[in-house]
C-alpha cells in the first residue's frame, strides 16, 4: 500500500478496520499538505495568532509528531537519537531555509516511515517505545488521526485568514 494513491475513507465505510484508520490517516495527512497548495513563502509563514503557529508550521509539527508516534512509539527510537525537537511548542518553529517544497518533503518522507513501520505491526500490537509505557498500534492510530485532524482544522482556518487578508489589501 505505500505507493498506492490514499484512498477515500468514505470509500471504505464496509471494510476492515486497519482500511478504514489507514484511509482516514491519508485522507488527513494530504488535507493538512493542501493548505499551502497555491500559497507564496510569505502567506505559508505568516502568523496570524500569537503562538508561533502559522501553516507551514503546522505542516512542520505533523511531521513532527508522526516521527514520534511512529519512528519513537513504535519503532523504539528516543526522539533525541533521531535528531528531533524535545516538545512541541519546538516541533513549529521553522528555521530560515525551510520552504514550503522541503517542508512537503520531509513530511511525505516521515508518512513513507510510518507506513513502512505500520506494515510490521498489527493493530492488536503493544509498542513500548512511548515514554508513558507500552501502546498498542491501535492506540497510536487513533492518537495520530486525532492530531492530525486537529491541525487540519487551524490549517484550515489559517489559510482562510491568509487568503482573506489577501483579498483585503
Amino acid at each position: 500500500m505505500p505507493d498506492e494513491p490514499p484512498v477515500d475513507p468514505f470509500a471504505v465505510p464496509l471494510a476492515d478496520e486497519r482500511t478504514q484508520l489507514t484511509a482516514f490517516l491519508e485522507h488527513y495527512r494530504s488535507a493538512v499538505e493542501a493548505t499551502l497548495d497555491g500559497l507564496d513563502a510569505e502567506q505559508v509563514r505568516r502568523r496570524l495568532v500569537p503562538s508561533a503557529t502559522t501553516l507551514l508550521g503546522l505542516l512542520a509539527h505533523v511531521t513532527w509528531m508522526q516521527r514520534v508516534w511512529f519512528e519513537e512509539c513504535i519503532g523504539g527510537t528516543p526522539r533525541t537519537a533521531l535528531g528531533l525537537v524535545t516538545t512541541p511548542d519546538e516541533s513549529f518553529q521553522l528555521h530560515d531555509g525551510d520552504t514550503a517544497a522541503s517542508v512537503l518533503e520531509a513530511h511525505r518522507a516521515a508518512c513513507a516511515t510510518a507506513r513502512a513501520a505500520l506494515a510490521e505491526h498489527g493493530l492488536d500490537d503493544v509498542v513500548t517505545g512511548h515514554r508513558a509505557g507500552p501502546r498498542t498500534v491501535r492506540w497510536v492510530l487513533l492518537q495520530v488521526l486525532r492530531e492530525l485532524a486537529h491541525h487540519c482544522g487551524h490549517a484550515d482556518v489559517l489559510r482562510e485568514q491568509v487568503l482573506a487578508q489577501d483579498r483585503t489589501t
